[in-house]
């Protein structure tokens, strides 16, 4: 497994990019097997999940070039209809070829996905709207097999705004006939770039953003060009990380209107923020103030994702503070690996009591998922002493050239064995 050694009491300064967002990206890159004609897009991250997206893309018969952070995929027409159990096991969003390969082609064999094992993610909201799409599935020995003659528009409501079902029910149902609604629609800004990406295709899709989406059956998409949105998670780690070290970076390309949320637990542990359209600054505080509760919440709420990153800074307020996870069960994981580093956290359910204390210092950790490893990290930023995180790997699922960027911040942080 990698490791990165990270010298404490670092002084971040200067500016850094915000990369494309990875969950944006792999659903648009999903959709793109729906084009007629060739898809360029732009500003996608240099990332482990895209290079399996884009292996997947490969396995199922599209040419694709690569020129630093730009895409083209190459339209084709034929496929296999069986997606390897060890292509779809890296990633969850894999799940979202599902949806485009019955679009196109009418059938598909797949088994569940994988990625970072956060609790148990059920993909039954996405079958049962497949069923109410006409989709005939039968699961054996692992697998789903799913068969649809055609696709008839119909009125979905989701049990739960579930990311994931949200965009599936998009691929599936854009070229199907008449109407499909989908009620308690997911509301996060990555569901807005696929809609204006299939938008761009030729598609007819209205609501993203809101609870309702209207999508409309169009009888053909075609190639397109298209850049994806600034990554809100990354987003929120660089701020988090110029907050912990108490320094004032610019985080540049970064959107301002989908980082509401983080932006106030900031201001209310004490941060003053200066801010454009597209680039934002963490001003120094004299004390971290603790905060009474963040709950986890969908978009536009507190991110799940954002949850083990902020951890580490509220471990340094002066009082207590409660994160409240209402998404999944075990994304409190990288608890154990904070309190090894001097931090006072007990669990109770789904509630983490963080006690504020003077110092954290260094220890070697392991991370157990993308963000946990990124909260790791930031942690290791504002301790004394010298931090080795284990784990790496899960890091770059999500974040490109992380440890490069901290470097050129001014972060003593290197690769080690």
């Amino acid at each position: 497994m990698k490791k990165v050694s990270i010298m404490g009491n670092a002084v971040l300064s200067g500016s850094v990019s915000v990369q494309g967002s990875k969950n944006a990206v792999l659903p648009i890159l999903a959709a793109s097997v729906l084009a007629e004609d060739d898809c360029c897009i732009y500003n996608c991250p240099k990332i482990s999940d895209v290079k399996n997206t884009a292996e997947i893309l490969k396995y199922i018969g599209h040419d694709i070039k690569q020129v630093n952070n730009t895409f083209t995929v190459y339209k084709n027409d034929d496929f296999c209809g069986v997606i390897p159990d060890n292509m779809i096991r890296k990633m969850r969003s894999s799940i979202l070829f599902m949806g485009a390969l019955l679009n196109k082609y009418g059938y598909v064999k797949i088994t569940l996905p994988g990625g970072c094992e956060l609790g148990a993610r059920p993909i039954d909201l996405h079958l049962k709207a497949f069923e109410q799409l006409g989709v005939k599935i039968t699961e054996h020995y692992g697998y789903y097999e799913c068969f649809c003659k055609t696709v008839t528009g119909n009125d979905i409501c989701l049990d739960f705004p579930s990311v994931g079902a949200t965009e599936n029910i998009m691929l599936l149902a854009c070229r199907c006939r008449g109407k499909t609604t989908i009620h308690n629609a997911a509301k996060e800004p990555e569901i807005t770039d696929l809609q204006n990406f299939l938008n761009s295709m030729g598609a007819n899709i209205r609501g993203c953003g809101t609870d309702t989406i209207e999508i409309y059956g169009v009888n053909k998409l075609s190639g397109t060009n298209y850049s994806v949105m600034p990554d809100r998670i990354v987003s929120a780690t660089y701020l988090i990380a110029s907050a912990i070290t108490n320094s004032e970076i610019e985080v540049k390309n970064a959107c301002i209107e989908d980082l509401h949320s983080v932006i106030s637990v900031l201001n209310r542990c004490g941060f003053a923020t200066e801010h454009d359209s597209n680039n934002i600054k963490i001003c120094k505080t004299d004390v971290i103030k603790p905060v009474d509760l963040i709950r986890t919440m969908p978009y536009p709420g507190f991110p799940t994702d954002v949850q083990s990153i902020i951890t580490p800074l509220l471990c340094l307020a002066d009082g207590m503070s409660i994160i409240t996870e209402n998404l999944f069960e075990n994304r409190f994981k990288h608890i154990c690996e904070l309190n090894r580093m001097g931090a006072d956290i007990s669990v109770m359910e789904r509630n983490a009591v963080i006690r504020g204390v003077k110092k954290l210092y260094g220890a070697n950790v392991t991370a157990n998922d993308l963000r946990g490893a990124a909260g790791l990290i930031v942690a290791g930023l504002g301790a004394d002493g010298i931090t080795v995180v284990d784990g790496i790997e899960y890091l770059e699922r999500g974040y490109e050239d992380f440890v490069g960027n901290l470097c050129k911040l001014g972060v003593e942080i290197n690769y080690t064995s």
